[in-house]
């Protein structure tokens, strides 16, 4: 297993994502505890909603800064190469099953909110491509 990784600018990019990982599984929480199914639309059930919203759109950030930060040309390529691994998973998973959706009445309906997941799982692929391509990468 590799060590953690030393560079501050990954040292930095953990502390933001931490917080915002304890705000996105508390809003969930929280929101999953006061709003009922079906409730109709207000301000409060609103509200609720976009809180898990703001921690991913903080992630998101995280993310960017992440890439800003990375002094080294070597570790930010394998870190866009990772976004763009998982960007392509994410394409190819929802037009598959968009088009499986589209013209089989069998397959469920896959919820948007599910794709920042996706992604982020694609983030894993990313890693097994900078492992075996690259013989680095981080997280492995």
């Amino acid at each position: 297993m590799a060590s953690p990784p030393k560079n501050p600018a990954y040292l930095r990019y953990a502390k933001r994502m931490l917080p915002l990982s304890v705000l996105y599984v508390a809003a969930i929480a929280l929101a999953t505890r006061l709003v009922p199914d079906n409730a109709p639309a207000s301000a409060t059930t609103v509200g609720l909603a976009l809180l898990p919203g703001f921690a991913v759109l903080g992630w998101i950030w995280a993310m960017g800064r992440l890439l800003v930060e990375l002094q080294d040309e070597y570790l930010r390529m394998l870190e866009v190469r990772k976004f763009l691994v998982a960007t392509g998973v994410t394409l190819a998973v929802c037009s598959v099953w968009g088009i499986l959706e589209l013209f089989s009445p069998f397959v469920p309906r896959m919820p948007v909110f599910l794709v920042f997941p996706l992604w982020a799982l694609g983030l894993f692929v990313g890693v097994v491509v900078n492992r075996f391509s690259q013989g680095g990468g981080q997280g492995l």
